[in-house]
């Protein structure tokens, strides 16, 4: 698999969908659709033909600026190549989610969409420290122009207030990675941007710490994690549906990847010392999350509060320092990624209907459109934790390696799956169980086009919940590698 060659057809794509739109309105979605559909069969392919005998599905390693040790490295594991599959599958999910939605600018706006994935498939295939904060910058661009151009009525405000926070964020990592580069070069006497040699960095454990915070607060930003989460539910809110797919569904994994592949791997003991805050924000998350998420009266505010309280399991898993919570963390990105997608998805699919986000001015919808009622509570009971579902194996999972570490913060975090019960269940009541709202107008079910991709979603969590040892197979023998001694 040339990873390279994926995203230069990401980036390609980008191009013509944009140019194509002086052809014909419509042609920039199809292809758009059709690149992710090629990207996505070409992902399972390499899937189903496994790695090599290093475990890699592919490496290319070539210098790029020699004099500053900066190489052309990207490499895909079975991380990354699970992460790289979600995210071309999310592509079409976004893709069919705006087929309509979107009514200037078709071009550009599928240049922007597909110009985003290939930064984050860059995100998560690049080995060399300096050509990860460039893809980590590449996706963060069109994302801004997604909501500050096609957002709601406050885009303008959401889309600088995302730009901001995770940019600020961003440039302290990139001062976190030169301090890491500079202080290497002193010790070894090589300039180098390698993810495999500063992993083997020799730091004294003080300078260790302060590069980790500069790591560990870029990631939770981008997560995110209380107390930098305030900039999500107005970029959810106002972004249109497929950028809020894209939120959910990729860029808030990029934050929970960044965690699991280079704080804990190249800070690995300062990491261990700082586990109780780790799992305590996870926790904090949870239920903070949860509680702001069931006072939300709008539709997408609520689902964009559930994702901060579903990213803190992830914080909880990774620092119980457990080859179960890891695993659990995991499998909480993929199952997260599909569920939050779909309901990021219905919200989208409602609001072009009715042009309100407000659950008090639904009420009944399942009478006026069964599919998408059936639909969303699936996803409803699948975010919330139903056994047999991906997101109750992940957050399972993580409780269990958790409980390890601690049992307070482990009961802590268990009630978070309450929580999410009773505003999961609050959502279904209050937009489609009840009385019929007699304001509302006749209203168009799902057709063909958004139930296909719904189905789609639906088997990737019915498979990930009853076969996840799919993935625990994958992951199982880069644990070692990631969490280091601590196995």
């Amino acid at each position: 698999m040339s990873v390279m060659l994926l995203i230069l057809l990401l980036l390609g794509a980008g191009v013509v969908a944009w140019v194509s739109e002086r052809v014909n309105t419509t042609l920039p979605n199809w292809i758009a659709l059709i690149t992710f559909v090629a990207t996505t069969l070409w992902v399972l392919v390499i899937w189903f033909n496994g790695p090599d005998t290093d475990g890699l599905y592919a490496n290319l390693n070539r210098e790029w600026i020699p004099r500053f040790g900066i190489d052309l490295h990207l490499r895909v594991d079975a991380l990354s190549l699970m992460l790289i599959g979600l995210t071309t599958f999310l592509g079409i999910v976004a893709v069919v989610s705006s087929w309509t939605e979107t009514k200037t600018r078709h071009g550009f706006f599928q240049f922007n969409i597909l110009w985003v994935m290939a930064g984050v498939i860059g995100v998560f295939s690049a080995f060399d420290l300096f050509l990860f904060f460039f893809f980590w910058e590449v996706m963060l661009i069109p994302m801004y122009f997604l909501i500050a151009i096609w957002g709601h009525e406050d885009k303008e405000y959401a889309s600088m207030k995302f730009f901001l926070f995770t940019q600020i964020s961003g440039l302290l990592m990139l001062v976190a990675i030169v301090a890491l580069v500079w202080i290497n070069y002193n010790i070894s006497g090589v300039l180098t941007f390698d993810y495999d040699v500063l992993k083997e960095a020799n730091l004294d454990i003080a300078t260790a710490r302060l590069l980790m915070l500069g790591f560990f607060i870029a990631f939770i930003t981008k997560l995110p994690s209380v107390p930098v989460h305030t900039w999500l539910p107005d970029a959810h809110t106002q972004a249109p549906t497929a950028g809020s797919v894209i939120l959910a569904g990729i860029l808030l994994k990029t934050g929970a990847y960044g965690i699991i592949r280079f704080v804990v791997p190249m800070f690995n003991e300062a990491s261990k010392e700082f586990w109780v805050w780790g799992m305590s924000l996870g926790v904090i998350s949870i239920l903070y999350g949860g509680y702001l998420a069931y006072s939300q009266t709008d539709f997408k505010r609520l689902v964009a509060y559930s994702s901060i309280a579903h990213m803190g399991f992830i914080l909880v898993g990774v620092y119980s320092f457990s080859k179960l919570g890891t695993q659990g963390a995991i499998i909480t990105m993929i199952a997260h990624g599909f569920s939050t997608a779909a309901l990021f998805m219905m919200a989208g699919a409602i609001q072009e209907r009715l042009h309100t986000r407000e659950m008090s001015k639904m009420g009944g919808l399942w009478v006026r459109a069964p599919r998408m009622g059936a639909v969303t509570m699936f996803f409803v009971v699948a975010s919330v934790g139903m056994p047999g579902l991906g997101n109750f194996i992940g957050e399972f999972l993580v409780l269990i390696g958790a409980f390890q570490k601690s049992v307070v913060l482990t009961v802590f975090a268990a009630i978070g799956i309450v929580v999410a019960a009773v505003y999961g269940l609050s959502l279904m009541q209050r937009s489609f169980q009840g009385v019929p709202n007699p304001d509302v107008p006749k209203m168009h079910d799902f057709a063909f086009r958004e139930m296909s991709v719904m189905v789609l979603l639906m088997i990737a969590l019915v498979w990930v919940g009853i076969y996840p040892q799919s993935l625990l197979q994958m992951t199982a023998p880069l644990l070692s590698e990631l969490l280091r001694p601590t196995l």
